[in-house]
Formats: C-alpha cells, structure tokens, sequence
C-alpha cells in the first residue's frame, strides 16, 4: 500500500475531489495548510502598499491506495489541479506499512 500525498491549489480542490471520486477513490484525508515552494511566496497590494505574503494558503490531501493504483491517483491529480503555472503544487507518494480500521480489531 502507499500514501499519496498532494499539496495543490485551494481553488482546486473540488475539481479534484470530484476527479477521483469519479475514478472510484472516495476515502481521502483533506487538510488546509500553508506553505511555500519555487516561488517564495507573493506579493500582494494592500491598502495601496505592496505586502510580501511568505507562504501561501494550499490544501493537502491524503489518501492511501493499493500499489496498482499509485499511477491512477497521480495522474487524476495532475489532470484536474494542473494551471501550468508555478504554484501548483506537488504530490509524494510513501509506503505503507499497515492500516488498521478504529472500529475493528484486526
């Protein structure tokens, strides 16, 4: 098993949830963070000065897959987050040792 981590654009998020739902993927853990990346971070204009923004808002979601199903899961992620502009952000894919379910014992 593996855990396939994303962190992408806030306004992309539904986009992508619908993706991999359509895909069969309906467990996912969602999670907003805040980060930055090659573009250390932005500027904005506030009140009519210019305020440097550090990092930037993003969502991070989580969902743990068979193996076969890495490459699905990827590219449904890069297909519906994608602007093709810097900032869109990245995906990591982890092993797995165990899951467990709360509710059983296993």
């Amino acid at each position: 098993m593996k855990m396939v981590q994303a962190i992408i654009r806030p306004e992309k998020m539904e986009a992508v949830k619908k993706a991999l739902e359509e895909k069969g993927f309906i467990a996912m853990t969602i999670i907003e963070v805040r980060g930055r990346g090659e573009q250390k971070g932005i500027t904005l204009e506030f009140r009519g000065k210019k305020v440097d923004v550090d990092t930037i808002p993003k969502m991070k979601l989580e969902i743990v897959v068979k193996d076969e199903d890495v490459e699905i899961i990827i590219d449904t992620i890069r297909a519906s987050a994608r602007t093709g502009k810097v900032g869109d952000g990245k995906i990591f894919v982890l092993p797995v040792e165990r899951m467990c379910k709360v509710r059983i014992d296993d």
